[in-house]
């Protein structure tokens, strides 16, 4: 980021104290070029809804992302990830955002089986071929936990090797043994392998495209390699972009207008969409 553009954020955040980091961004989003449609229920819990979005001028062949927000599986809003279904609609993308059931109202996989039945409701729409998952941190790690040979999909009756891909930001894919009681809290214990996609990396294996800051130390960016690795050690398809001075922030930052500069987040996604 330039020094100006550093300095732009520092006057935005003076103006807006208190506001997220994510709140802050969405202050720049046009909102033109899309429509939204709120607070969709796809559960009856009251954190079982969704945000979609719809491009004014959809891709030709009509494709969509269901996006998995992060937060530590125990914080976060859809609503502060305009900024991200933004830059997806405006290219043409139809995108869905919902939130998910969080600790410690749940355990694992409370939060994946939600992202599954959330995936069920927007293939029901725009059918299971068009549609990538994608996630940030967290999000990611449901992301690519839907993707891998696990059960989540089919027990909400999507065939996982109809998508089109699926994109992970910076997700936790291999980060066993946890040291932190509340994760140990979260996943059941510290070394319990089921929580981890790597462990799912089994033929066959939709398309991944998994990007990572070189410079994230809030979930190392091995964890994107080793997962890649699996991924082709099982014969699927794993495209990794590993961004120089790029932190965990950073990468999902990056898909706003305003710090578009500081990393190829959405270019390469997009690359990824039109490639799939």
């Amino acid at each position: 980021m330039t020094l100006a553009r550093r300095g732009i954020l520092a006057g935005l955040l003076g103006t807006l104290a208190g506001c997220s980091p994510a709140a802050l961004l969405n202050t720049t989003v046009s909102r033109k070029g899309y429509t939204l449609e709120a607070d969709v229920p796809y559960g009856p819990d009251p954190r079982q809804k969704l945000d979609l979005y719809r491009p004014e001028t959809p891709y030709t062949d009509g494709k969509a992302v269901i996006f998995f927000y992060g937060g530590s599986w125990d914080s976060g809003a859809k609503s502060d990830y305009l900024f991200v279904a933004q830059a997806l609609a405006t290219n043409g993308l139809t995108v869905v955002v919902p939130d998910y059931r969080i600790y410690p109202e749940v355990r694992f996989p409370a939060f994946i089986e939600d992202a599954a039945v959330a995936t069920r409701w927007t293939a029901d729409r725009v059918g299971t071929e068009k549609l990538f998952v994608m996630g940030h941190s967290a999000g990611a790690h449901s992301a690519l936990m839907l993707a891998a040979d696990t059960r989540y999909l089919a027990d909400a009756g999507v065939d996982r090797m109809k998508l089109a891909g699926a994109i992970g930001l910076a997700g936790p894919y291999d980060f066993l043994p946890l040291t932190s009681r509340r994760l140990q809290d979260i996943f059941g214990g510290a070394d319990n392998p089921q929580v981890q996609p790597i462990t799912f990396a089994q033929a066959p294996l939709p398309p991944v495209l998994l990007l990572h800051g070189e410079a994230d130390r809030t979930v190392y960016p091995r964890n994107t390699v080793r997962l890649a690795a699996a991924w082709k050690a099982a014969g699927g398809s794993a495209e990794v972009k590993l961004y120089p001075e790029v932190d965990h922030i950073d990468i999902v930052a990056a898909m706003s207008s305003f710090l578009r500069a500081h990393a190829p987040t959405l270019a390469d996604s997009m690359a990824f969409i039109d490639r799939h």
